[in-house]
């Protein structure tokens, strides 16, 4: 990899859409979205009783796009067609019309494959742990499904079920029923799904997933459909959808007419046709396995093109070796050039203290803020890209407004906070920033945030000078600070002094210096 970066393009030629992803990848193993583009062009429709497709639109839209990744200096497409093209019987004129007019190679991937794209991405931006999801995507001609954990996935499967495909077969007059969709009509389309499902389902019941997830655009259109029609007053940290919430979609879009139904609050227009359809497939499902809700996100199919490719690159090593909490803190902090090394050395002093002060019962916390805590740290100077003049609320903008998967809203505004008062004022109540927390959650970033400014005093000169801290009880109303350093650490010293009432106001205890000693040897 070149000085600058790779630029790379990655292109899905669905059923109902076609999507573009446009990446640099950075010579310090992070990478750039440039652009993420998409087109809706029905290439599937009337594909499913003709079995051909009609290339003109998917040709025309495609060749706009490379033209305008070209304008990137894109070095490589990597493009997939899916359930259309691998379909219909002129899909050689689509693959020679693509490469002649577009000058892009396409392959097209099976059911499975693009199950297994769909797990990649959907699992590589999302904080799994050790739950296991079952993970669906509903798209113009297929439906596919795949079950894994954060790391791997055990079962595949992919559907002839679509949103376009099913409204096309029991509404072939167009429209997914220019008229209001009867119960007897409704009931159809769920036996369609059950009899495609039914063997799947068998095997699924058995396997007792944590949680669904749910990608695709018809998914995440019901989801916001919902929250408009029966949750205004809800923003919970992820997008859910809830069965009996689907349920209430289901009924109210089934009851309008099509011109109708593209009015309803949070549908998209262009879907109003075939969502009902969608809907039922993902009825079905989630009453067949018995699953009260499903998570929603906006990955899917192009973002596993990227991990995957990412995974076969030699020089590019983290996609398979970190979570996605961890793979996304340093993805965005090399994006904006912090100091890791200094990053690293803060955040090793401020899990000690952290610790430490657990040890003594300073504090309650868990593992879960403990994480938080070291994220927070790691990117507490990356307002510094911006300028280092005010860098703490550059830091707090930054990560506030930044896409870091594997992280629900709450805990990014947790994380930001913390990097907003590393330096400076400690948090008040009447701080902007903290108005979104509740009382706990506030109180929890007075505390871990006094963690981050012990621990940026701690490594002043960026010299990594001091080896290890503790906090060690020494009576009622006060606290020892052992510092071992492996050389005179003056500047360290003073910046820890003029925290010490910052840690009395927070802990009501004051707070010692114990300087060690360890000279030029100071191993773990």
């Amino acid at each position: 990899m070149d000085s600058d970066g790779r630029v790379v393009a990655f292109i899905d030629i669905g059923t109902n859409s076609i999507r573009i992803l446009v990446v640099r990848l950075n010579p310090n193993h992070s990478y750039s979205i440039l652009t993420r583009q998409k087109q809706q062009v029905r290439l599937g429709d009337g594909e499913f009783s003709s079995d051909e497709i009609t290339p003109e639109r998917s040709v025309l839209v495609c060749k706009k796009f490379t033209d305008l990744a070209r304008t990137f200096d894109v070095e490589e497409f990597i493009a997939v067609a899916t359930s259309a093209a691998r379909e219909a019987n002129n899909q050689n004129e689509l693959l020679q019309r693509l490469r002649h007019e577009a000058m892009l190679d396409v392959r097209v991937v099976s059911g499975r494959e693009e199950a297994r794209l769909i797990y990649l991405g959907v699992a590589s931006g999302m904080h799994l742990a050790k739950r296991r999801g079952l993970f669906i995507d509903i798209g113009g001609g297929s439906t596919e499904i795949a079950l894994g954990d954060q790391r791997e996935y055990e079962y595949l499967e992919s559907f002839k079920l679509g949103a376009i495909r099913l409204t096309n077969l029991f509404f072939p007059s167009g429209g997914g029923g220019l008229d209001p969709v009867t119960p007897a009509q409704y009931k159809l389309l769920q036996q369609e799904v059950k009899n495609a499902i039914i063997h799947s389902v068998q095997k699924l019941r058995t396997a007792h997933p944590d949680l669904m997830i749910g990608s695709s655009g018809t998914i995440m259109n019901l989801a916001e459909i919902a929250e408009k029609a029966f949750r205004s007053h809800e923003s919970p940290a992820e997008k859910t959808l809830s069965y009996r919430d689907l349920k209430k979609v289901i009924t109210l879009l089934c009851t309008l007419p099509l011109e109708e139904r593209r009015k309803i609050p949070g549908i998209n227009p262009e879907r109003a046709d075939i969502i009902i359809a969608g809907a039922a497939i993902l009825e079905t499902f989630m009453k067949e396995l018995s699953i009260p809700v499903i998570t929603i996100t906006s990955r899917g199919l192009q973002d596993g093109l990227l991990a995957d490719y990412l995974s076969r690159l030699d020089d590019f090593p983290l996609i398979g070796k970190l979570t996605p909490r961890q793979r996304s803190v340093l993805q965005l902090g090399r994006s904006c050039g912090i100091n890791e090394s200094h990053a690293r050395a803060v955040a090793g002093l401020v899990l000690e203290l952290f610790d430490s002060a657990k040890e003594i019962r300073l504090h309650a916390y868990g593992d879960g803020e403990r994480e938080l805590l070291e994220y927070a740290t790691f990117l507490h100077d990356i307002g510094s890209f911006i300028s280092y003049v005010n860098h703490q609320a550059h830091s707090y903008y930054i990560i506030k407004n930044s896409e870091l998967l594997g992280f629900d809203q709450k805990e990014i505004t947790i994380m930001a906070n913390l990097a907003r008062f590393h330096r400076k004022k400690t948090p008040g109540k009447k701080d902007v920033e903290i108005r979104d927390l509740d009382p706990r959650e506030q109180d929890m970033v007075r505390i871990l945030s006094l963690f981050i400014r012990l621990g940026e005093s701690l490594d002043r000169s960026h010299a990594a000078l001091v080896c290890h801290v503790r906090l060690v009880s020494t009576g009622k109303n006060s606290v020892n600070l052992d510092i071992t350093a492996r050389e005179d650490c003056q500047l360290e010293i003073w910046g820890v002094e003029s925290e010490k009432k910052a840690f009395e106001k927070v802990f009501g205890k004051k707070l010692d210096l114990n300087i060690i000693d360890a000279g030029a040897d100071c191993r773990s």
